[in-house]
């Protein structure tokens, strides 16, 4: 059986902005699907990051300020749970699907350090795996394909409903479902092995990384420097 016809774990955060050693997590969401897609579990989280959330992070997702610090829960307290909850579901090998997990599992891992609590790498004794990147294997599988690849373009290419994008929740099970469809359309990637199947995502991100690093050179910032680390970009003293 391939990974996409069993258990996965959607994850997603909505944060204060882009920058993972800078930014703070405003929402987080983990939602469990069993094999046919169906809601098994889910888990949410609202935090007070501690600093203003700036007016342009709360257009997109609809938090303010005053809501967090009203009824958001102390942030080491919410990152304490969140990691120990993805670490949870790695250890009992469940793929973890995360759109762009180089930014969330970063920013994860920098809010981790900040506080003083674990990060997900020293729960786990290793780096986090298995992890499914549908931003990595659309582009994988559909190089040349023009247009944009942020989630909502993705859930309509692949045929995946969002509804409310920008929810941590919503965002997490569309992301999974996308997931679920790459792995179903493209058999080149329908490994039965979700480690396997990390190990192929490590090398794609590395060489997308690449291609669009070679981009900027013939036509952009040629001192523009492209993370080519997936799932995590690691963290510099």
């Amino acid at each position: 059986m391939s990974w996409h016809q069993g258990p996965l774990a959607g994850f997603d955060l909505e944060t204060t902005g882009t920058d993972i050693e800078r930014d703070r997590i405003v929402t987080a969401a983990l939602i469990r699907l069993d094999g046919d897609g169906r809601a098994a579990g889910a888990q949410s989280w609202l935090l007070d990051p501690g600093v203003p959330i700036p007016d342009e992070a709360s257009d997109i997702h609809g938090i303010s300020t005053a809501y967090v610090r009203e009824h958001g829960s102390p942030p080491a307290t919410a990152v304490e749970d969140i990691t120990e909850a993805l670490a949870a579901v790695l250890r009992a090998d469940v793929p973890l699907v995360v759109m762009n997990a180089r930014y969330d599992l970063s920013l994860l891992d920098r809010e981790c350090r900040r506080h003083g609590v674990p990060t997900l790498t020293e729960r786990l004794g290793h780096g986090p795996t298995p992890v499914i990147d549908p931003l990595v294997l659309d582009k994988h599988v559909d190089r040349y394909r023009k247009g944009k690849r942020a989630l909502q373009a993705l859930c309509g290419h692949y045929g995946v409903r969002l509804d409310g994008a920008h929810e941590a929740g919503a965002d997490a099970a569309a992301a999974a479902g996308v997931a679920r469809r790459i792995g179903a359309k493209y058999p080149a990637v329908a490994l039965p092995s979700p480690r396997a199947l990390h190990a192929l995502q490590e090398e794609a991100a590395a060489e997308q990384a690449a291609s669009f690093q070679a981009y900027l050179r013939r036509t952009g910032d040629p001192k523009a420097i492209v993370e080519a680390a997936w799932p995590l970009i690691p963290y510099q003293r």
